[in-house]
């Protein structure tokens, strides 16, 4: 049965890996998946011969002699371990995107092109890679890199121009998210799943990542295609006059986070829920409406004239989250669950602790996450190490952090900021790979070894 199990996960990964050819989104295999997986597992039960308990990280002693009741017990606390584990992650970044939701919906983003007053390439290729390297660490890459090319587009009209400052952000904005416990779903996961702490992440971090993007922005602004001017168009957008108050306030709120965890020791997520109540109040009050689930109900079930009148933010940020992503993610991490329930990502681990250095290891896997998520990568190397061996705060954690947030600018479909600028610049695959490449390489390597240096 752990064959078939496997089979499935390969399989269904194949096909997240190729559903643009296959034109089916990728939140259907990840749930299929997790699903047959699951059920491989609850089938095969009585014939599995070890099984890893994700509360103290070890491998069940005895397990193949348990009675069946016993078993299935134990199967019953350990999905249901995963799930609220899982959970947590998926509300936190549910609170994330509505609150990043709540600021567009005052046109809060639009603030940021106050902070570009140049007509240099050289110029702007530095202003957009550090504002892409500080709001991914706030908000995560993925939204970054689309304010920030939207922003692009206001000032850039030739997209032979932009898309060069695209292949920049990417870099940027993975860079960005690695270093913050709250800027790349990895390195939240990290955290939450307590590898990490968020004081810790950004002192062993913040340095690599800037190396990362660094050297790259460097070498890049010799290039000729950021030598010149640009004509700055007059700037004829509306502004909302709470647009700047809503992006310092939900930006503010959502570095909150860590702090809040740092108070109270409670979970991320409940301050991530705290940070969203304190925007939606004020995004209520701002917008003069009043707002409840009952009355959310009401509304859709009332005509549409009703439903005209009833224009509540935090009602239509709710309502344009990305809950494929959230599902995506879901399905993504319960299946990995599933294989490390069966201790073979452990035994795996184990295995590769024994054929090679762990810092080769992860920075083999910062390469591979170019090609493969990042996120079933993370999940997986997650149940890879003995915490009695890696603590928390162990140098291999941050070394994961790094790899995994930095590694997917190798390639543009090596990233979720990759794949959206592909997407809104239409970027070639083999353009990135002959021109931006190679930087990011660059970055990648000359951050990494600074990290084993630092550390050695």
């Amino acid at each position: 049965m752990e064959i078939v199990i496997v089979l499935v996960f390969v399989l269904g990964y194949l096909a997240i890996t190729l559903e643009h050819s296959l034109k089916v989104d990728k939140l259907i295999p990840a749930l299929l998946m997790m699903a047959l997986a699951w059920t491989g597992v609850a089938v095969g039960l009585d014939g599995f011969t070890s099984w890893f308990d994700s509360h103290t990280n070890k491998l069940v002693e005895g397990f193949v002699d348990l009675s069946h009741d016993k078993k299935l017990h134990t199967l019953e606390s350990t999905l249901l371990h995963h799930f609220g584990k899982t959970c947590e992650i998926l509300i936190f970044l549910i609170g994330a995107m509505t609150i990043v939701e709540i600021i567009d919906h005052f046109n809060g983003f639009s603030t940021i092109k106050d902070f570009i007053k140049t007509n240099k390439k050289r110029t702007l290729l530095w202003i957009i890679a550090i504002l892409a390297f500080i709001l991914s660490a706030i908000i995560d890459n993925l939204t970054a890199t689309i304010v920030l090319i939207t922003i692009l587009r206001k000032l850039l009209p030739d997209t032979k121009d932009r898309i060069w400052y695209a292949g920049l952000i990417i870099i940027a904005a993975n860079a960005g998210g690695a270093w913050s416990p709250i800027g790349d779903v990895t390195t939240t996961m990290l955290w939450m799943g307590k590898k990490v702490t968020a004081v810790k992440l950004v002192e062993y971090l913040i340095v690599p990542s800037l190396i990362c993007v660094g050297l790259p922005v460097l070498i890049a602004s010799f290039l000729p295609a950021f030598k010149g001017t640009f004509q700055v168009s007059a700037d004829t957008e509306k502004r909302n006059k709470h647009g700047k108050l809503m992006l310092y306030l939900g930006l503010g709120l959502i570095v909150f986070v860590p702090i809040f965890k740092t108070l109270t020791h409670l979970p991320p997520y409940v301050g991530m829920m705290f940070s969203l109540s304190i925007v939606s109040l004020f995004a209520e009050i701002i917008s003069s409406r009043k707002f409840s689930i009952t009355s959310a109900v009401e509304v859709m079930n009332n005509d549409s004239e009703s439903a005209h009148h009833h224009k509540s933010p935090t009602f239509g940020a709710l309502s344009k989250i990305e809950m494929p992503s959230i599902l995506f993610f879901l399905g993504i991490l319960m299946t990995v669950a599933a294989l490390e329930s069966l201790g073979m990502i452990f035994t795996f681990g184990q295995n590769v602790q024994a054929a090679m250095p762990n810092d080769i290891f992860v920075l083999l896997l910062g390469v591979g996450s170019a090609i493969i998520d990042n996120v079933p990568l993370v999940a997986a190397s997650m149940g890879m190490y003995d915490m009695s061996v890696f603590p928390m705060d162990n140098h291999v954690w941050h070394f994961i952090a790094y790899a995994a947030g930095t590694g997917g600018s190798m390639l543009i479909i090596g990233s979720a900021a990759g794949v959206v600028a592909m997407g809104m610049e239409k970027i070639s695959f083999f353009w990135y790979l002959k021109n931006i490449s190679w930087l990011a390489l660059l970055g990648y390597v000359a951050g990494f070894i600074f990290m084993v240096l630092f550390h050695s």
